[in-house]
């Protein structure tokens, strides 16, 4: 049974590896763009308050599909664009590691609003922004995300999860890092 586990955290390691950490270049940008651009337009359908929000973001921050799997060892990886006044200014890489009790594959799409110039300027300016080192992130629950007022009197960059699709299980610890994708 050991032998079996192993192999699977192996071969999990291995693949989810080459999703989170290969070369930092886009597939399609035409097709991220587009992506990235109906899944902001399907969170404001959803979410009134991340549009308002949105509005008054110096920078938004899209992954529009990102994919984690877990076996006791875990990764997730995905790739998005930042708009800056509603443009395209740059294309980003999320990718992590996790380690601990858990299983399952599940997707997801999550959007990040810079909401000063200086968190945006980091995230520009980093050689790869580790979530939890540098600007204080605030994921928006549901409450939240109904009463813009509630999140724009604060600094830092509010995060809102969307589509999220299959099952994930467990407890773990992970490190995420999200670096800019050289054309």
């Amino acid at each position: 049974m050991t032998k079996h586990i192993r192999f699977l955290q192996a071969f999990l390691i291995l693949a989810l590896a080459a999703l989170a950490l290969g070369p930092a270049r886009a597939a399609s940008g035409d097709v991220l763009e587009q992506d990235s651009e109906a899944a902001l337009k399907a969170l404001y359908a959803k979410a009134p308050g991340a549009k308002a929000l949105g509005a008054k973001a110096k920078g938004i921050l899209v992954f529009p599909n990102v994919t984690r799997a877990a076996f006791v060892l875990g990764a997730q990886g995905g790739d998005g664009v930042l708009f800056e006044n509603g443009k395209v200014t740059g294309q980003y890489r999320t990718g992590a590691f996790s380690a601990g009790l858990q299983a399952g594959v599940q997707s997801y799409g999550y959007a990040l609003f810079f909401v000063t110039d200086e968190d945006l300027n980091y995230l520009k300016t980093s050689s790869g922004w580790s979530l939890g080192v540098g600007p204080t992130i605030v994921i928006a629950d549901a409450g939240a995300a109904k009463d813009v007022s509630t999140l724009t009197g604060k600094k830092g960059v509010y995060g809102f999860i969307f589509d999220q699709k299959g099952l994930m299980a467990g407890m773990g610890l992970a490190g995420q890092k999200i670096g800019r994708i050289e054309k």
